[in-house]
């Protein structure tokens, strides 16, 4: 499944799922990242986020150039 759409600040943000049963490691994830970008406007900035320890991910959008801009850690207190 690929998801390409407006997010934050209105910028183009690209999301894939390989769902279940889908063919891992065979270039599956870099296929749907083509397929979203091919969609994108052309010149067009498109964003994704990736969990750094999501590594299949992270390589895939690697693979299909992406270039690490940034990274977040969310932290949050529980208060009782």
């Amino acid at each position: 499944m690929v998801t390409l759409g407006r997010g934050l600040v209105d910028r183009w943000e690209l999301s894939v799922e390989l769902l279940p049963g889908a063919v891992h490691s065979r270039g599956s994830g870099r296929a749907l990242i083509a397929a979203g970008l091919a969609m994108a406007p052309d010149g067009e900035w498109v964003w994704a986020q990736v969990a750094a320890g999501n590594t299949a991910s992270l390589r895939a959008f690697l693979a299909a150039g992406f270039v690490p801009v940034c990274s977040e850690v969310l932290l949050s207190q529980h208060a009782d």
